[in-house]
């Protein structure tokens, strides 16, 4: 349910009306807008009349919501989350790209190529520490070295860093993360979602490879329920019948989910086809959509990556996409 206030609503009437929700087992999330502050009632609110609470002073108006997801539904938070970390910017008019390796391979590799993307407008580093592999017998990351790796190519360059939890037990080794990525694997790793949730810390929340939106949605449920609001979700392809690229690309997904979510939108082109040369035009095309970021795998020598070669473009290739791709958002914003 959703309690939309009158503008400057009495203080005392407020903490009243609060006071009975919560005495209803109804928790309160307030959201203020520059002309608006709704209050997003969570609980079973079956019981709650709602002329009576339409009949209070302070109340325009009030509204039932059909989706079960609510701390991450537009109509619980009207205007668009932003999310800032460390100078950089996720969400609202800002196009942010998110941009290194697959893998750290080394302290050299990933260091050579953070400077390099950030020279070319990236804002935020990528790079896979653990790595979660089809095969077990497949490169599986650096583990902690790794994490050490990406800390040493942010003081260098001051770039924040985005790195994928696998585990729980991982979480002590994450603290100096600057944003933590839930893989497509993991979306529903509901006890690991709930644990995030506790932390003061944005995620990066990857769909599903067969995930619906509403799936997506009542996954960030999950994190934003346990009171961290600084989710970010992201749009990796998923598994159709076709099978000349690595995922289907959902390119759908960025105005649906503009429609139906306040929470930044990203797009990771790179996953989405496991093809290099598909990564500029979908890139392009996720911009021109209304996209708020990309997550692109760089490598400063793809030919010889030790994961996901095949689909990471080369330094002077992403040089070249980034000016294109900040000028598509300049005339989209126009």
């Amino acid at each position: 349910m959703i309690v939309v206030l009158k503008p400057n609503p009495d203080k005392k009437q407020l903490e009243s009306f609060k006071q009975w929700l919560s005495s209803k087992n109804i928790k309160v999330h307030k959201s203020e807008g520059i002309n608006t502050t709704i209050l997003g009632l969570i609980g079973d609110t079956t019981q709650i009349d709602i002329d009576s609470i339409e009949a209070l002073d302070i109340v325009e108006t009030v509204k039932r919501i059909q989706e079960p997801y609510k701390n991450s539904s537009r109509k619980f938070h009207p205007e668009d989350t932003v999310i800032s970390v460390r100078g950089a910017t996720i969400g609202g008019e800002n196009l942010t790209l998110i941009a290194g390796p697959c893998s750290v391979e080394s302290k050299e590799q990933v260091c050579e190529i953070a400077k390099a993307v950030a020279a070319s407008g990236a804002t935020v580093l990528r790079g896979g520490a653990f790595k979660p592999r089809t095969s077990p017998y497949a490169f599986q990351g650096l583990k902690a070295q790794g994490i050490d790796y990406l800390i040493k190519a942010r003081e260098i360059t001051g770039l924040p860093i985005v790195t994928e939890i696998m585990d729980i037990s991982q979480l002590p080794l994450f603290e100096e993360i600057d944003i933590i990525q839930v893989g497509a694997r993991n979306m529903q790793n509901f006890e690991l979602l709930k644990k995030l949730g506790t932390l003061k810390k944005p995620v990066l929340l990857k769909r599903g490879l067969s995930a619906t939106y509403e799936e997506i949605l009542m996954s960030a449920e999950y994190i934003m329920a346990g009171g961290n609001k600084e989710v970010i979700l992201c749009e990796r392809g998923i598994r159709t019948f076709e099978t000349h690229t690595r995922n289907t690309m959902d390119i759908t997904a960025i105005p649906v989910l503009k429609k139906l979510t306040h929470l930044p939108i990203l797009v990771d082109p790179s996953h989405a086809t496991g093809k290099a040369d598909l990564v500029a035009p979908l890139s392009k095309a996720a911009v021109a959509s209304g996209v708020d970021g990309l997550l692109i795998e760089v490598h400063n020598d793809p030919e010889h990556a030790l994961s996901d070669g095949p689909q990471s473009i080369n330094l002077e290739s992403f040089d070249k996409l980034s000016k294109t791709l900040f000028a598509i958002h300049k005339v989209i914003q126009e």
